[in-house]
């Protein structure tokens, strides 16, 4: 089972008690779900669409509760996605289809006119909670959220620009920052922050969603920040490494030109030590000092020495590396 149906599993059982929060999600879950088909001037039906059992007992559960609609669901084998159910739902004119679609804000009639509302249904989000439950009910309807563990992406999409930009504008109310992209003729209200994408959760109420989501992401932040710690220390290690193999070159060459009598006496000490302990770090070369020196003052006498090699080479037309 995918992250988004077990997310949409668990907020399709979410119990509503107010009356204006059930019209809310089923005008969203109406609006996602739902194909208009016309037969003559005012013979208008609208048909359901899910592959998810749980959200066409939703629709079923909220159409018989709140305009006493028994409406017949309909399985068929959807043979083109992998033979997944899809439960289809119909309401027909005689079903009073009509009212139903005018009462969650889909139709609207001015005179004798009846249009299609293309934005979102002012009426019915004039509380908080029915906002969050429309939000609810189009992440219900179509919907879907990637599995964290592959990314972190989070969708609504809809055939209606005006009713995109709407969708993100009452996303974005709650301080996210949705977008609209335009894909294959439809549009795609988006959120790929895992931050905001927790927060969207929990807006809707998919609160188990929320939590699996959050650890997966906790998870990955550790792992990568352990990655970058690792990557950090085998660099430093390759670069003192090879800092290390440099110098001992450098004063091999210094001793096979002019002899080790030859070199400062203030860098015969370093010189000695560096030879003795090529894995030593520059701080535990310091402390080998009596009395101890800092990495800067071991850093400063290693480089006189790499530059008194770089002299000798110079003056011997040798290159240096």
């Amino acid at each position: 089972m995918t992250f988004s149906s077990i997310a949409k599993n668990e907020i399709s059982k979410i119990i509503l008690e107010s009356k204006c929060c059930q019209m809310a999600e089923l005008s969203a879950l109406m609006k996602m779900t739902g194909t208009m088909q016309i037969q003559g001037s005012r013979n208008i039906g609208i048909k359901l669409s899910t592959e998810n059992a749980s959200i066409a007992r939703r629709l079923f559960t909220l159409l018989k509760g709140n305009f006493d609609v028994n409406t017949k669901v309909i399985v068929r084998k959807n043979k083109q996605l992998k033979k997944n159910n899809n439960y289809m739902l119909y309401i027909d004119h005689d079903l009073g289809s009509e009212n139903i679609l005018k009462a969650v804000g889909i139709l609207s009639q001015n005179d004798d006119k009846i249009r299609i509302n293309y934005k979102l249904p002012s009426q019915l989000l004039r509380k908080n909670c029915c906002k969050k439950t429309y939000l609810r009910g189009a992440f219900l309807g179509s919907g879907s959220v990637s599995d964290p563990e592959k990314a972190y992406h989070l969708e609504l999409v809809t055939s209606s620009e005006t009713y995109a930009e709407d969708l993100k504008k009452l996303i974005n109310s709650y301080q996210l920052n949705a977008k609209v992209v335009d894909r294959k003729g439809n549009y795609v209200v988006y959120l790929k922050e895992g931050e905001q994408i927790v927060d969207f959760l929990n807006i809707i109420g998919a609160h188990n969603a929320l939590l699996n989501f959050e650890n997966v992401r906790i998870y990955k932040e550790m792992r990568n920040n352990v990655n970058r710690i690792v990557n950090c220390e085998t660099a430093n290690l390759s670069k003192t490494v090879n800092a290390s193999m440099r110098q001992n070159e450098n004063i091999n060459y210094i001793i096979s030109k002019i002899g080790m009598d030859k070199i400062p006496v203030s860098l015969t000490e370093i010189a000695e030590l560096r030879l003795k302990y090529p894995d030593a770090s520059l701080k535990e070369l310091g402390e080998m000092f009596n009395p101890p020196i800092g990495k800067s003052g071991v850093n400063h006498r290693l480089r006189k020495l790499d530059e008194l090699a770089a002299s000798l080479k110079a003056k011997h037309g040798e290159k240096d590396r």
